[in-house]
């Protein structure tokens, strides 16, 4: 199938095959699918994104003959709800690939066009509007209908229907923040193919919490203090990073930005220069997916649970960030282009901001023998991103170190999802304000590393320590040592983390050792912290399975690239990673994706209401025998800054003896 004999030219630039696409590429996909017939005026488009070429195409890129350009885009008929899954070339306007989804392939993610006709469709209903009226709310048009992606139970009648499931909340008036007001009791099933109501489930009638949550409002919040002084950042001499469009380079590192409207900011080609050596070390770095289930199992709320890149696109909600408020210093931003529901290039201006940070010391050693002082201050790189996802705001803060420490900060903040709160004892809620309950409910995250340590071929081992008994060998009891086991299959690459054992992931090179003979690597530390808590029979156990283990190590493939599979919106489950490791793919030595989960188990407090300041989660990569010695030993010292407001004067000693 082709759209026109338009010459490749005039479609897409010769470009690098990983760069982010812009809006001209998004406008001529568009119009290769319009001209092929797959898009009409009932069409809408779920996701387009880049399509990206095989990992060996890419490491093997000739500027004078670059790979396919190709996109990837999910359309939905909206009278059928009828859904394709098309790859077309940019290069060749062409379609390489199309399939329309089957019943069990699950829905494309949420639209736009269906939140936005929810209200009407739910305001419309006379179940609801009786179930609302038993609450005592007689003006419909305060309720805000909240419409949330469906999941799958095997409710009779439901089966291939593409839905939501409608919560409701109240203003008190049109500047009200409606979180504090939950209408709880009532929930509505929406068939958005037909766009009618399916069932509304009138269940305990509960009060409606009266006490405003307006952290916006100064009548409520009282004065804004005055206490606070300016902190000035500035770089005088400009950033110590250097930008040439997509790329970056930053003291030994260097990397490329994508963007991508479900994972949003994607970090491509890591690697760091080692004394004039260019080192691999990851190839591909995103959040591929992300999770938010609920504990609370009443009628109302057992459903409760949101994949915020496979359901809602993450990327498409990403936040233009403003300097002064999301980033202080001396920015570089990258602006972010997504297709919106009708196919046309959407600007996200300021989508990603690309910074540097002082970090406190860096190393320090006063020697008792030498007289030696001497101290190194750290910094490091920060490419980070915000989105907003309906009540919630999420941070996404990749760290560069100097000394070749990667890191991975995600910051949660925004408001709590409120219900009622039906009193002391209640098992599922906090109660944050009077008779305003929090559901308890854990914010997980599956990083994708695509790993490529000193090249493509790299093995895992797992580093635990253990203690070791008091006999012969260590006759004061005092030793400790450490055991390594290596992950050989698929099968074998399904890993807990364990705290008491201070287990961290070794991922290796195959090819490469360092000076004393040890293969180079870089070790995962894990924060540890709760998996998935529901079920291991539940249903948002078998959509979620990636969140019941801390680690898994898969064959490189380039169709496995989310980790709960392409299609999350009411799939069955036991996709995604559960599927790509039952093939059992050898992954000792080999091109292996290290998948680590990671996240927050959130019993709300107090605190958090009426906003919820930030929370934080990660994960850390650092080198272990990746270099043969301290990289850092070039890093000069710095000025010496007397404390105080101005009255020593300036002075140019060094930290070297400060």
């Amino acid at each position: 199938m082709t759209a026109s004999d338009t010459p490749a030219s005039t479609v897409v630039a010769q470009t690098h095959p990983l760069d982010r696409l812009t809006e001209t590429e998004i406008e001529a996909a568009r119009q290769i699918l319009v001209d092929v017939g797959l898009v009409t005026d009932d069409t809408r488009f779920a996701y387009l994104g880049l399509d990206e070429p095989d990992k060996q195409d890419v490491l093997a890129f000739d500027p004078a003959s670059p790979p396919d350009r190709r996109v990837r885009a999910f359309l939905v008929d909206l009278p059928s709800s009828r859904t394709q899954d098309v790859v077309a070339s940019l290069t060749t306007r062409r379609i390489v690939r199309e399939r329309t989804l089957g019943e069990n392939d699950g829905q494309p993610p949420v639209l736009l066009d269906d939140f936005e006709s929810v209200d009407d469709i739910v305001k419309a209903d006379p179940r609801w509007r009786e179930a609302i009226a038993r609450r005592g709310v007689t003006d419909v048009d305060l309720v805000c209908t909240c419409p949330l992606s469906a999941g799958t139970y095997g409710i009779p009648g439901e089966e291939g229907r593409r839905m939501l499931r409608v919560l409701s909340f109240l203003q008190h008036r049109k500047e009200d923040h409606p979180w504090a007001h939950p209408i709880d009791g009532v929930v509505a099933y929406i068939d958005l193919t037909r766009k009618t109501v399916i069932e509304v489930i009138d269940d305990t009638v509960m009060p409606i919490p009266d006490e405003e949550g307006n952290f916006d409002d100064p009548e409520a919040t009282g004065p804004a203090r005055t206490s606070l002084r300016p902190i000035h950042i500035t770089q005088p001499e400009g950033p110590s990073f250097r930008v040439d469009g997509n790329v970056v380079e930053w003291e030994n590192w260097r990397f490329r930005v994508g963007f991508d409207a479900r994972e949003g900011l994607v970090l491509h080609q890591l690697s760091f220069d080692d004394r004039g050596r260019r080192r691999p070390i990851i190839y591909r770095a995103s959040v591929a997916e992300m999770v938010v289930p609920y504990g609370d199992p009443s009628p109302v709320r057992f459903w409760q649970n949101y994949f915020d890149a496979g359901e809602y696109l993450m990327g498409k909600w990403t936040n233009s960030l403003v300097l002064g408020c999301d980033c202080l210093g001396e920015i570089h931003y990258f602006d972010g282009w997504v297709a919106d529901d009708n196919g046309h290039p959407q600007q996200i201006a300021n989508a990603i901001c690309l910074h540097e940070e002082d970090f406190g010391v860096l190393w320090k050693h006063t020697d008792i023998y030498t007289g030696s002082a001497e101290t190194r201050r750290a910094r490091r790189l920060v490419i980070s991103f915000f989105i907003t996802v309906g009540n919630y705001d999420y941070g996404f803060y990749w760290y560069l170190y100097l000394d070749g420490t990667i890191q991975l900060e995600c910051k949660a903040t925004g408001i709590l999802f409120t219900s009622a709160y039906p009193g002391d004892g209640y098992p599922w809620a906090s109660q944050v304000a009077p008779g305003l309950g929090a559901p308890y409910h854990q914010h997980l995250f599956s990083a994708r590393l695509d790993m490529m340590v000193d090249g493509v071929e790299n093995a895992v081992d797992e580093l635990d320590a253990v203690r070791v008994p008091a006999g012969p060998d260590n006759p004061y009891g005092n030793a400790f040592t450490r055991r390594a086991t290596r992950l050989h299959r698929e099968s074998e690459g399904q890993r807990l983390a364990d705290k008491a054992a201070g287990r961290v992931w070794q991922i290796g090179s195959s090819e490469s050792v360092n000076r004393v003979g040890r293969p180079t690597s870089y070790v995962l530390y894990p924060q540890g912290e709760p998996l998935l808590m529901a079920d291991d029979e539940a249903s948002i156990a078998r959509r979620a399975r990636f969140a019941t283990k801390d680690l898994w190590v898969t064959r490189y493939a380039p169709d496995e690239r989310y980790a709960a599979g392409d299609f999350v919106n009411q799939q069955p489950g036991l996709v995604g990673l559960p599927a790509f490791a039952a093939q059992d793919r050898d992954i000792d030595g080999q091109d292996i994706v290290v998948w680590h989960t990671f996240g927050l188990a959130h019993f709300p407090r107090p605190e958090d209401w009426p906003i919820m300041p930030v929370d934080t989660c990660g994960f850390t990569l650092k080198p272990n025998g990746f270099f043969d010695r301290n990289p850092t030993l070039d890093v000069p010292a710095s000025p010496e800054q007397h404390a105080g407001h101005g009255e020593h004067g300036g002075h140019d000693a060094q930290c070297a003896h400060c």
